[in-house]
Protein backbone atom coordinates (compact mmCIF):
# COMPACT_ATOMS: atom_id res chain seq x y z
CA UNK A 1 0.00 0.00 0.00
CA UNK A 2 1.48 3.37 -1.05
CA UNK A 3 1.62 6.15 1.50
CA UNK A 4 0.11 9.55 0.76
CA UNK A 5 2.39 12.58 0.97
CA UNK A 6 1.32 15.83 2.57
CA UNK A 7 0.92 18.64 -0.02
CA UNK A 8 3.68 20.80 1.45
CA UNK A 9 7.29 20.74 2.63
CA UNK A 10 7.76 20.82 6.39
CA UNK A 11 10.52 23.37 6.96
CA UNK A 12 10.85 23.97 10.71
CA UNK A 13 9.16 24.36 14.07
CA UNK A 14 8.78 27.57 16.04
CA UNK A 15 6.71 29.23 18.73
CA UNK A 16 4.20 32.01 18.23
CA UNK A 17 1.26 33.43 20.18
CA UNK A 18 -2.44 32.91 19.74
CA UNK A 19 -3.92 35.92 17.98
CA UNK A 20 -6.99 35.74 20.24
CA UNK A 21 -5.50 35.30 23.73
CA UNK A 22 -1.75 36.01 23.19
CA UNK A 23 -0.83 32.81 25.04
CA UNK A 24 1.97 30.61 23.64
CA UNK A 25 1.08 28.70 20.48
CA UNK A 26 3.10 25.89 18.97
CA UNK A 27 3.94 26.57 15.35
CA UNK A 28 5.46 25.01 12.27
CA UNK A 29 6.71 26.61 9.08
CA UNK A 30 5.46 25.03 5.87
CA UNK A 31 6.56 25.66 2.29
CA UNK A 32 3.60 25.28 -0.05
CA UNK A 33 2.72 26.62 -3.51
CA UNK A 34 5.84 28.78 -3.55
CA UNK A 35 5.05 30.43 -0.22
CA UNK A 36 6.18 30.11 3.39
CA UNK A 37 3.33 29.91 5.91
CA UNK A 38 3.15 29.65 9.68
CA UNK A 39 0.61 27.17 11.02
CA UNK A 40 0.07 27.42 14.76
CA UNK A 41 -2.19 25.87 17.35
CA UNK A 42 -3.69 27.18 20.59
CA UNK A 43 -5.40 24.66 22.91
CA UNK A 44 -8.22 27.13 23.55
CA UNK A 45 -8.71 28.68 20.10
CA UNK A 46 -7.49 26.11 17.61
CA UNK A 47 -5.46 26.43 14.41
CA UNK A 48 -4.38 29.54 12.54
CA UNK A 49 -2.45 29.85 9.32
CA UNK A 50 -0.64 33.06 8.36
CA UNK A 51 1.61 34.06 5.47
CA UNK A 52 5.29 34.59 6.33
CA UNK A 53 6.63 35.10 2.80
CA UNK A 54 4.96 34.98 -0.59
CA UNK A 55 8.25 33.70 -2.03
CA UNK A 56 9.54 30.48 -0.47
CA UNK A 57 12.93 30.84 -2.18
CA UNK A 58 13.38 34.28 -0.58
CA UNK A 59 12.39 32.86 2.80
CA UNK A 60 14.99 30.12 2.56
CA UNK A 61 17.63 32.55 1.30
CA UNK A 62 17.04 34.77 4.33
CA UNK A 63 16.98 31.92 6.84
CA UNK A 64 19.79 29.81 5.41
CA UNK A 65 22.27 32.17 3.71
CA UNK A 66 22.11 35.71 5.16
CA UNK A 67 22.68 34.74 8.78
CA UNK A 68 25.47 35.90 11.07
CA UNK A 69 26.48 35.14 14.62
CA UNK A 70 24.50 37.28 17.10
CA UNK A 71 26.03 40.44 18.51
CA UNK A 72 24.92 41.02 22.09
CA UNK A 73 24.24 44.17 24.09
CA UNK A 74 26.63 45.25 26.81
CA UNK A 75 24.11 44.35 29.50
CA UNK A 76 20.82 42.50 29.98
CA UNK A 77 18.09 44.25 31.94
CA UNK A 78 15.77 41.31 32.68
CA UNK A 79 16.23 37.64 33.50
CA UNK A 80 14.79 34.56 31.84
CA UNK A 81 11.73 33.39 33.76
CA UNK A 82 8.63 32.98 31.59
CA UNK A 83 10.15 32.40 28.17
CA UNK A 84 10.05 34.48 24.99
CA UNK A 85 8.12 36.72 24.32
CA UNK A 86 7.17 37.33 27.97
CA UNK A 87 10.60 38.25 29.45
CA UNK A 88 11.49 41.22 27.21
CA UNK A 89 13.90 43.74 28.48
CA UNK A 90 16.40 42.42 26.96
CA UNK A 91 16.83 39.04 28.58
CA UNK A 92 19.89 36.75 28.05
CA UNK A 93 17.86 34.64 25.61
CA UNK A 94 17.68 37.52 23.13
CA UNK A 95 20.04 37.08 20.19
CA UNK A 96 20.66 40.65 18.99
CA UNK A 97 21.62 44.03 20.37
CA UNK A 98 19.84 47.28 19.44
CA UNK A 99 20.65 48.41 15.92
CA UNK A 100 17.89 51.04 16.22
CA UNK A 101 16.53 52.28 19.54
CA UNK A 102 13.18 54.09 19.55
CA UNK A 103 12.57 56.61 22.33
CA UNK A 104 8.99 57.85 22.60
CA UNK A 105 9.00 61.31 24.16
CA UNK A 106 5.26 62.09 24.00
CA UNK A 107 1.80 60.59 23.46
CA UNK A 108 0.56 63.86 21.94
CA UNK A 109 0.09 64.23 18.19
CA UNK A 110 -1.44 66.77 15.81
CA UNK A 111 -2.90 63.94 13.72
CA UNK A 112 -5.03 60.95 14.63
CA UNK A 113 -3.87 58.40 12.06
CA UNK A 114 -6.11 55.35 11.54
CA UNK A 115 -2.99 53.15 11.26
CA UNK A 116 -1.20 54.46 14.38
CA UNK A 117 0.29 51.57 16.35
CA UNK A 118 0.73 53.86 19.38
CA UNK A 119 -2.84 55.16 19.49
CA UNK A 120 -1.58 58.76 19.62
CA UNK A 121 -3.73 61.82 18.94
CA UNK A 122 -4.58 65.43 19.80
CA UNK A 123 -6.55 64.29 22.85
CA UNK A 124 -3.49 62.71 24.46
CA UNK A 125 -1.47 65.42 26.20
CA UNK A 126 1.17 63.44 28.10
CA UNK A 127 4.84 64.37 27.55
CA UNK A 128 7.73 62.53 29.15
CA UNK A 129 9.68 64.90 31.43
CA UNK A 130 13.15 65.85 30.26
CA UNK A 131 14.80 64.10 33.20
CA UNK A 132 13.00 60.87 32.30
CA UNK A 133 14.10 61.20 28.66
CA UNK A 134 17.69 61.71 29.82
CA UNK A 135 17.43 58.59 31.95
CA UNK A 136 16.23 56.68 28.90
CA UNK A 137 19.12 58.00 26.82
CA UNK A 138 21.51 56.85 29.55
CA UNK A 139 19.89 53.41 29.45
CA UNK A 140 20.55 53.18 25.71
CA UNK A 141 24.19 54.11 26.22
CA UNK A 142 24.52 51.58 29.07
CA UNK A 143 23.15 48.87 26.80
CA UNK A 144 25.03 49.81 23.63
CA UNK A 145 28.10 51.81 24.61
CA UNK A 146 27.96 53.91 21.44
CA UNK A 147 24.42 53.41 20.10
CA UNK A 148 24.25 53.11 16.32
CA UNK A 149 20.87 54.81 15.86
CA UNK A 150 18.49 56.49 18.30
CA UNK A 151 15.13 57.57 16.92
CA UNK A 152 13.01 60.15 18.77
CA UNK A 153 9.38 59.28 18.30
CA UNK A 154 5.93 59.62 19.83
CA UNK A 155 3.25 60.70 19.22
CA UNK A 156 4.71 63.58 17.34
CA UNK A 157 8.07 64.29 19.01
CA UNK A 158 8.39 67.82 17.63
CA UNK A 159 5.40 68.83 19.81
CA UNK A 160 7.27 68.10 23.04
CA UNK A 161 7.65 71.46 24.84
CA UNK A 162 11.35 70.70 25.45
CA UNK A 163 12.07 69.17 22.06
CA UNK A 164 15.33 71.02 21.48
CA UNK A 165 16.53 70.33 25.02
CA UNK A 166 15.98 66.64 24.20
CA UNK A 167 18.09 67.03 21.05
CA UNK A 168 20.81 68.69 23.13
CA UNK A 169 20.71 65.84 25.65
CA UNK A 170 21.02 63.26 22.87
CA UNK A 171 23.91 65.11 21.24
CA UNK A 172 25.73 65.22 24.58
CA UNK A 173 25.90 61.42 24.53
CA UNK A 174 27.95 59.10 22.27
CA UNK A 175 25.11 58.40 19.82
CA UNK A 176 26.36 57.85 16.28
CA UNK A 177 23.17 58.87 14.49
CA UNK A 178 20.06 60.67 15.75
CA UNK A 179 16.73 60.53 13.94
CA UNK A 180 13.46 62.45 14.40
CA UNK A 181 10.34 60.51 13.43
CA UNK A 182 7.84 63.16 12.31
CA UNK A 183 4.72 63.80 10.24
CA UNK A 184 6.31 67.06 9.08
CA UNK A 185 3.57 69.51 10.11
CA UNK A 186 5.89 71.74 12.15
CA UNK A 187 8.59 71.51 9.51
CA UNK A 188 6.08 72.54 6.84
CA UNK A 189 4.61 75.43 8.78
CA UNK A 190 7.32 76.94 10.99
CA UNK A 191 10.42 78.31 9.22
CA UNK A 192 12.11 79.22 12.52
CA UNK A 193 11.69 75.64 13.75
CA UNK A 194 13.37 74.24 10.62
CA UNK A 195 16.21 76.74 10.82
CA UNK A 196 16.92 75.76 14.40
CA UNK A 197 16.71 72.07 13.51
CA UNK A 198 19.24 72.59 10.74
CA UNK A 199 21.68 73.91 13.31
CA UNK A 200 22.18 70.38 14.62
CA UNK A 201 23.91 69.54 11.35
CA UNK A 202 25.51 66.26 10.53
CA UNK A 203 24.41 63.18 12.42
CA UNK A 204 20.75 64.31 12.57
CA UNK A 205 18.23 62.88 10.15
CA UNK A 206 14.51 63.52 9.68
CA UNK A 207 12.42 60.37 9.32
CA UNK A 208 9.53 61.92 7.39
CA UNK A 209 6.19 60.15 7.09
CA UNK A 210 5.15 60.12 3.43
CA UNK A 211 2.78 57.28 2.59
CA UNK A 212 1.39 58.50 -0.71
CA UNK A 213 1.38 61.23 -3.33
CA UNK A 214 -2.41 61.01 -3.66
CA UNK A 215 -5.28 62.35 -1.55
CA UNK A 216 -7.30 59.13 -1.21
CA UNK A 217 -4.63 56.89 0.35
CA UNK A 218 -3.52 59.71 2.66
CA UNK A 219 -7.03 60.12 4.01
CA UNK A 220 -7.31 56.35 4.46
CA UNK A 221 -3.99 55.98 6.28
CA UNK A 222 -3.60 59.37 8.00
CA UNK A 223 -7.11 60.80 8.13
CA UNK A 224 -6.07 63.96 6.27
CA UNK A 225 -4.89 65.18 2.88
CA UNK A 226 -1.22 65.88 3.61
CA UNK A 227 0.01 66.52 0.08
CA UNK A 228 0.66 70.22 0.63
CA UNK A 229 2.24 69.50 4.01
CA UNK A 230 4.66 67.05 2.39
CA UNK A 231 5.45 69.51 -0.40
CA UNK A 232 6.28 72.36 1.99
CA UNK A 233 8.16 70.10 4.43
CA UNK A 234 10.42 68.66 1.73
CA UNK A 235 11.02 72.14 0.30
CA UNK A 236 12.15 73.35 3.73
CA UNK A 237 14.35 70.31 4.35
CA UNK A 238 15.91 70.69 0.91
CA UNK A 239 16.57 74.39 1.42
CA UNK A 240 18.40 73.70 4.68
CA UNK A 241 20.15 70.52 3.52
CA UNK A 242 18.73 68.40 6.34
CA UNK A 243 19.24 64.69 5.70
CA UNK A 244 15.87 63.00 5.28
CA UNK A 245 14.41 59.53 4.87
CA UNK A 246 10.89 59.13 3.52
CA UNK A 247 8.88 56.52 5.44
CA UNK A 248 6.03 54.81 3.62
CA UNK A 249 3.55 52.72 5.59
CA UNK A 250 2.18 50.21 3.09
CA UNK A 251 -1.33 48.77 2.94
CA UNK A 252 -2.40 46.38 0.21
CA UNK A 253 -4.93 47.92 -2.14
CA UNK A 254 -4.38 51.38 -0.65
CA UNK A 255 -0.92 52.64 -1.61
CA UNK A 256 1.07 49.57 -2.65
CA UNK A 257 0.81 50.69 -6.27
CA UNK A 258 2.81 53.84 -5.47
CA UNK A 259 6.09 52.30 -4.30
CA UNK A 260 7.90 53.23 -7.50
CA UNK A 261 6.36 56.70 -7.59
CA UNK A 262 7.53 57.49 -4.05
CA UNK A 263 11.05 56.20 -4.76
CA UNK A 264 11.28 58.37 -7.89
CA UNK A 265 9.85 61.32 -5.94
CA UNK A 266 12.55 60.83 -3.30
CA UNK A 267 15.28 60.86 -5.94
CA UNK A 268 14.24 64.38 -6.97
CA UNK A 269 15.58 65.80 -3.67
CA UNK A 270 19.25 66.13 -2.75
CA UNK A 271 18.39 65.94 0.95
CA UNK A 272 16.57 62.60 0.71
CA UNK A 273 18.84 59.66 1.43
CA UNK A 274 16.29 56.94 0.77
CA UNK A 275 12.90 55.39 1.38
CA UNK A 276 11.87 53.03 4.17
CA UNK A 277 8.91 50.77 3.36
CA UNK A 278 6.91 49.39 6.29
CA UNK A 279 3.92 47.07 5.78
CA UNK A 280 1.15 47.91 8.25
CA UNK A 281 1.68 46.26 11.62
CA UNK A 282 -1.72 45.23 12.96
CA UNK A 283 -1.33 46.79 16.38
CA UNK A 284 -2.78 49.82 18.10
CA UNK A 285 -5.71 51.16 16.06
CA UNK A 286 -5.41 48.39 13.47
CA UNK A 287 -5.22 45.51 15.94
CA UNK A 288 -7.59 42.73 14.97
CA UNK A 289 -8.11 44.24 11.53
CA UNK A 290 -5.72 41.88 9.74
CA UNK A 291 -7.13 39.83 6.90
CA UNK A 292 -4.58 37.42 5.58
CA UNK A 293 -5.47 38.17 1.95
CA UNK A 294 -4.26 41.75 2.59
CA UNK A 295 -0.95 40.91 4.31
CA UNK A 296 2.20 42.32 2.73
CA UNK A 297 5.49 40.53 3.41
CA UNK A 298 9.14 41.51 2.96
CA UNK A 299 9.38 39.36 -0.15
CA UNK A 300 6.22 40.93 -1.58
CA UNK A 301 7.41 44.49 -0.98
CA UNK A 302 10.79 43.59 -2.50
CA UNK A 303 8.97 42.52 -5.65
CA UNK A 304 6.96 45.78 -5.72
CA UNK A 305 10.20 47.78 -5.57
CA UNK A 306 11.68 45.81 -8.46
CA UNK A 307 8.54 46.00 -10.58
CA UNK A 308 7.72 49.65 -10.02
CA UNK A 309 10.93 51.59 -9.40
CA UNK A 310 12.75 51.17 -12.69
CA UNK A 311 15.94 51.30 -10.61
CA UNK A 312 16.33 48.25 -8.39
CA UNK A 313 16.13 44.65 -9.55
CA UNK A 314 15.32 41.78 -7.16
CA UNK A 315 19.07 41.09 -6.92
CA UNK A 316 19.58 44.62 -5.55
CA UNK A 317 17.44 44.00 -2.45
CA UNK A 318 18.98 41.50 -0.04
CA UNK A 319 18.21 40.30 3.49
CA UNK A 320 19.86 42.27 6.29
CA UNK A 321 21.94 39.70 8.20
CA UNK A 322 21.15 40.91 11.73
CA UNK A 323 17.47 39.95 11.27
CA UNK A 324 16.93 38.59 7.75
CA UNK A 325 13.35 37.48 8.44
CA UNK A 326 12.07 41.04 8.77
CA UNK A 327 14.62 43.34 7.08
CA UNK A 328 15.82 43.80 3.51
CA UNK A 329 17.88 46.56 1.96
CA UNK A 330 19.23 47.91 -1.29
CA UNK A 331 21.76 50.69 -1.92
CA UNK A 332 22.71 52.89 -4.83
CA UNK A 333 25.10 55.75 -5.59
CA UNK A 334 23.80 58.99 -7.11
CA UNK A 335 26.59 60.33 -9.34
CA UNK A 336 26.34 62.82 -12.19
CA UNK A 337 22.60 62.46 -12.46
CA UNK A 338 22.85 58.68 -12.70
CA UNK A 339 21.69 56.22 -10.06
CA UNK A 340 23.83 53.07 -9.84
CA UNK A 341 22.63 50.18 -7.65
CA UNK A 342 25.38 48.68 -5.53
CA UNK A 343 23.96 45.72 -3.70
CA UNK A 344 23.72 43.35 -6.68
CA UNK A 345 27.52 43.31 -6.83
CA UNK A 346 27.97 42.05 -3.29
CA UNK A 347 28.00 38.32 -2.65
CA UNK A 348 26.58 37.11 0.69
CA UNK A 349 30.13 36.44 1.86
CA UNK A 350 30.93 40.15 1.49
CA UNK A 351 28.22 40.96 4.02
CA UNK A 352 28.74 38.03 6.35
CA UNK A 353 32.51 37.85 6.75
CA UNK A 354 33.08 41.07 8.66
CA UNK A 355 33.15 41.59 12.41
CA UNK A 356 29.75 43.32 12.63
CA UNK A 357 26.42 41.64 12.11
CA UNK A 358 24.03 44.55 12.31
CA UNK A 359 22.66 47.00 9.80
CA UNK A 360 25.90 48.90 10.33
CA UNK A 361 28.11 46.00 9.21
CA UNK A 362 29.55 48.30 6.54
CA UNK A 363 32.32 49.48 8.88
CA UNK A 364 34.28 46.39 7.83
CA UNK A 365 37.31 47.68 5.84
CA UNK A 366 37.30 44.65 3.54
CA UNK A 367 33.74 45.41 2.47
CA UNK A 368 34.63 49.03 1.74
CA UNK A 369 37.59 47.93 -0.37
CA UNK A 370 35.34 45.55 -2.28
CA UNK A 371 32.92 48.38 -3.06
CA UNK A 372 35.63 50.72 -4.24
CA UNK A 373 37.14 48.05 -6.43
CA UNK A 374 33.76 48.04 -8.16
CA UNK A 375 32.99 51.77 -8.05
CA UNK A 376 36.28 53.65 -8.25
CA UNK A 377 36.08 57.26 -9.46
CA UNK A 378 39.13 59.44 -10.04
CA UNK A 379 40.59 58.45 -6.66
CA UNK A 380 42.42 55.22 -5.97
CA UNK A 381 40.35 52.48 -4.32
CA UNK A 382 42.86 52.21 -1.49
CA UNK A 383 42.72 55.92 -0.74
CA UNK A 384 38.94 55.93 -0.83
CA UNK A 385 38.68 52.85 1.35
CA UNK A 386 40.71 54.57 4.06
CA UNK A 387 38.41 57.59 4.09
CA UNK A 388 34.99 56.07 3.45
CA UNK A 389 32.91 55.12 6.45
CA UNK A 390 29.43 53.73 6.84
CA UNK A 391 28.56 53.29 3.16
CA UNK A 392 26.28 50.28 3.23
CA UNK A 393 24.07 51.05 6.20
CA UNK A 394 20.54 52.06 6.94
CA UNK A 395 22.18 55.35 7.93
CA UNK A 396 25.33 55.75 5.85
CA UNK A 397 27.92 58.53 5.95
CA UNK A 398 30.37 58.97 3.11
CA UNK A 399 33.64 60.79 3.67
CA UNK A 400 35.59 60.07 0.48
CA UNK A 401 36.81 62.99 -1.67
CA UNK A 402 34.27 63.63 -4.38
CA UNK A 403 31.54 61.77 -2.53
CA UNK A 404 29.21 62.84 0.25
CA UNK A 405 26.14 61.58 2.04
CA UNK A 406 24.14 63.18 -0.78
CA UNK A 407 25.50 60.51 -3.12
CA UNK A 408 23.91 57.63 -1.20
CA UNK A 409 20.38 56.36 -1.79
CA UNK A 410 18.92 53.41 0.09
CA UNK A 411 15.73 51.41 0.15
CA UNK A 412 15.01 49.61 3.41
CA UNK A 413 12.10 47.21 3.94
CA UNK A 414 11.07 46.78 7.57
CA UNK A 415 8.32 44.39 8.61
CA UNK A 416 7.19 44.59 12.22
CA UNK A 417 5.50 41.33 13.19
CA UNK A 418 2.08 41.38 14.84
CA UNK A 419 0.19 38.77 16.86
CA UNK A 420 -0.73 36.81 13.73
CA UNK A 421 2.71 36.36 12.16
CA UNK A 422 4.85 36.52 15.30
CA UNK A 423 7.69 34.02 14.99
CA UNK A 424 9.80 33.70 18.13
CA UNK A 425 12.84 32.66 16.08
CA UNK A 426 12.74 36.01 14.29
CA UNK A 427 11.73 37.89 17.44
CA UNK A 428 14.87 36.71 19.25
CA UNK A 429 16.88 38.54 16.56
CA UNK A 430 14.82 41.73 16.64
CA UNK A 431 17.17 44.72 16.52
CA UNK A 432 14.63 47.58 16.71
CA UNK A 433 13.96 48.18 20.39
CA UNK A 434 11.85 50.51 22.52
CA UNK A 435 13.77 51.97 25.46
CA UNK A 436 11.95 52.28 28.79
CA UNK A 437 12.57 54.63 31.75
CA UNK A 438 13.53 51.63 33.90
CA UNK A 439 16.33 50.68 31.48
CA UNK A 440 14.59 47.86 29.64
CA UNK A 441 15.03 47.57 25.86
CA UNK A 442 11.91 45.88 24.51
CA UNK A 443 11.60 44.63 20.90
CA UNK A 444 9.21 46.82 18.93
CA UNK A 445 6.85 43.92 18.19
CA UNK A 446 6.40 42.73 21.76
CA UNK A 447 6.19 46.27 23.08
CA UNK A 448 3.06 46.87 21.01
CA UNK A 449 1.63 43.48 21.97
CA UNK A 450 2.24 43.49 25.72
CA UNK A 451 3.51 46.81 27.06
CA UNK A 452 1.38 49.64 25.68
CA UNK A 453 -1.59 51.29 27.37
CA UNK A 454 -3.76 48.83 29.25
CA UNK A 455 -1.58 45.83 28.39
CA UNK A 456 0.22 45.39 31.71
CA UNK A 457 -2.64 43.46 33.33
CA UNK A 458 -2.84 40.97 30.45
CA UNK A 459 0.90 40.38 30.51
CA UNK A 460 0.89 39.92 34.29
CA UNK A 461 -1.93 37.37 33.97
CA UNK A 462 -0.06 35.37 31.33
CA UNK A 463 3.14 35.47 33.37
CA UNK A 464 1.26 34.22 36.45
CA UNK A 465 -0.21 31.35 34.42
CA UNK A 466 3.25 30.42 33.16
CA UNK A 467 4.66 30.45 36.70
CA UNK A 468 1.83 28.23 37.91
CA UNK A 469 2.36 25.81 35.04
CA UNK A 470 6.09 25.66 35.76
CA UNK A 471 5.44 25.06 39.46
CA UNK A 472 3.00 22.27 38.64
CA UNK A 473 5.54 20.58 36.38
CA UNK A 474 8.18 20.78 39.08
CA UNK A 475 5.79 19.36 41.67
CA UNK A 476 4.70 16.58 39.34
CA UNK A 477 8.27 15.53 38.73
CA UNK A 478 9.30 15.42 42.40
CA UNK A 479 10.32 12.04 43.76
CA UNK A 480 9.04 11.45 47.29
Amino acid sequence: MSRQNRPYLFHDTTTSVCTTCLRPAEGKVLLKDGQAVLEKWCPAHGFERVLLADDADWYRLAREVYVKAPELPQRFATRMEHGCPYDCGLCPDHMQHSCVTVLEVTDHCNLRCPVCYAGSGPERLTHRPLEVVERMLDAVVASEGEPDVVQLSGGEPTLHPQFFEILDAARARPIRHLMVNTNGLRIAGEPAFVERLAGYGRGLEVYLQLDSLLEGPLRTLRGADLREVHHRALAALEAHGISTTLVMTLARGVNDGEVGDVIRHALAFRCVRGVTLQPVQHAGRTEGAAREAERLTVSGVRRLVAEQSGLFTPADLVPVPCNPDTLAMGYALKLGGEVTPLTRHLAPADLLAGPRNTIVFERDPALRERLFALFATNHSPDGQARKLSDLLCCLPRVEAPGLSYENVFRVLIVQFMDAANLDVRALKKSCVHMVQPDGRMIPFETYNLFHRDGRAALLATIQAELRQAAAARRAGGRVE
